[in-house]
């Protein structure tokens, strides 16, 4: 359907999406480099857009199940251009309720910066009191966003429910459990210590309700989503994968824990962290067939969402950290006469090279991003870029993890490396979200993830 309107640039259109009424925006004077061309046919006032479109309305919502997923910019923004310099400015009554889950990233990043401070290979005086401080921050950002949040529902009512079915806003919750899994292993790493039998069974029944509390995630959410949303293959985009991403690092939390529990605790806990892994990377391997297929026919997503392809870094090599880090919290002195078929000598080694192989797919998929990236970097800043940080961690931990295991200098000395870069990375993430929020780019009606923005 090729036909024959063309839209003013900023203006807001109605037209029909399987038979319901919704609204589309066009962004295309804001995003260079990449355009869209939205034609109507002024009899059935149907909407095709010429490129691809990842979250858009009508590949979004089926038989308007979804309707309120929509901003309805012509009602709450009065025709304002949401990216204009010299747009109004509002009142924090009003910005808290665009304060989405997707703020659940600045934590789990932080929290992942103070684990690899601490799993550093090169060591200096007060690197490690400068993780901790980190991980005191993170808690404390932590419990910043969790009453930011309480306070967008108590103000205003229904956003709860909304936030939680919302077809792109909701594939974020699971990044409240990304960041009580940094702090449950940061509390391990920097205020367990292995003498403490007390806070060591502290430590095993959080692993336990994380399980718990992630596994309902991983299968109440894509219940939901199976059920209500109706997305297209041609719309896959790198958060689909978040709703698995907790459970998963059930596995990455066992391997941090598992050599300071008593061999009674360790065994399950290792076994069940294993199986744990195993369904967030199987899952995550039928979610990278979509990616790939999604890249293939229609292309790199627009410039403001390709941050998100560093996604798909985290699954192998939060998985490559995790299995060496279980294999080596397996008890040395494990009975293998009941029921073991393989030792420590031959489990250690199979766990370094499936290692390998793991991080070899991470680094590809780290290459892909950083190449999208360098040809169309975003213009503004969104929330997603902190995918920029948190995944990388994984892939850097990895990569000191099989350095460390067939001790090789300059695998450690790379990650170092990796490490000073990750570090620039979250800084300047870091300052673009304090200027975002103080010029307000973000908390803002229609630049947050409680909307469809009609963009891939």
């Amino acid at each position: 359907m090729e036909n024959n309107i063309q839209l003013a640039p900023g203006s807001t259109t109605p037209y029909q999406s399987n038979g319901s009424s919704t609204f589309a925006a066009s962004t295309e004077k804001h995003v260079t480099g990449t355009y869209h061309e939205y034609e109507v046919d002024e009899n059935s006032q149907s909407l095709s857009v010429s490129g691809t479109r990842v979250n858009s309305p009508d590949a979004s919502i089926h038989d308007g199940k979804e309707s309120h997923d929509l901003e309805k910019t012509n009602n709450d923004l009065n025709d304002i251009d949401i990216y204009d310099p010299n747009r109004p400015k509002f009142n924090f009554s009003r910005r808290i309720a665009h304060f989405t889950w997707a703020w659940f990233t600045l934590s789990m990043s932080t929290g992942g910066l103070a684990l690899l401070i601490y799993a550093q290979p090169h060591q200096f005086p007060g690197l490690r009191q400068i993780g901790f401080f980190v991980y005191i921050a993170n808690i404390i950002i932590f419990v910043g966003i969790v009453a930011a949040m309480t306070m967008r529902w108590v103000l205003h009512k229904g956003t709860f429910k909304t936030s939680i079915t919302h077809s792109r806003e909701a594939f974020f919750v699971p990044t409240i459990f990304l960041a009580m899994a940094t702090i449950i292993t940061g509390t391990q790493r920097y205020a367990i210590s292995e003498e403490s039998t007390s806070l060591a069974w502290f430590i095993s029944a959080l692993f336990w309700g994380y399980v718990v509390g992630s596994l309902f995630v991983a299968i109440a959410q894509y219940s939901y989503v199976f059920k209500t949303h109706s997305l297209g293959l041609q719309t896959m985009m790198p958060t689909w994968i978040l709703p698995i991403f907790p459970i998963m690092l059930s596995g990455t939390i066992a391997s941090v824990i598992a050599e300071t529990q008593p061999q009674m605790n360790a065994i399950p806990i290792i076994v069940v962290g294993l199986t744990c892994q195993g369904l967030g990377l199987s899952v995550a391997f039928m979610m990278y067939a979509h990616m790939v297929g999604r890249l293939m026919s229609r292309g790199m997503p627009n410039r403001e969402h390709r941050a998100g392809l560093f996604m798909n870094v985290g699954p192998p090599a939060f998985t490559a950290l995790a299995i060496i880090g279980m294999a080596n919290g397996l008890p040395d002195n494990l009975d293998i006469s009941k029921g073991m078929v393989l030792d420590m000598k031959v489990i250690r080694p199979i766990a370094v090279v499936a290692a390998i192989f793991l991080w070899a797919l991470s680094l590809w998929w780290f290459s892909i991003a950083v190449v999208s990236m360098i040809f169309s970097p975003p213009e503004y800043f969104h929330l997603n870029w902190w995918a920029m940080a948190f995944p990388n961690t994984g892939f850097i931990l990895a990569t000191i993890s099989i350095g460390n295991e067939i001790q090789h200098e300059g695998i450690r000395w790379f990650a170092t490396g990796l490490s000073i870069c990750l570090l620039l990375t979250y800084l300047f993430v870091f300052y673009n979200l304090v200027r975002a929020v103080i010029v307000q780019d973000i908390m803002y009606p229609g630049r947050d993830e409680d909307v469809l923005d009609g963009t891939d």
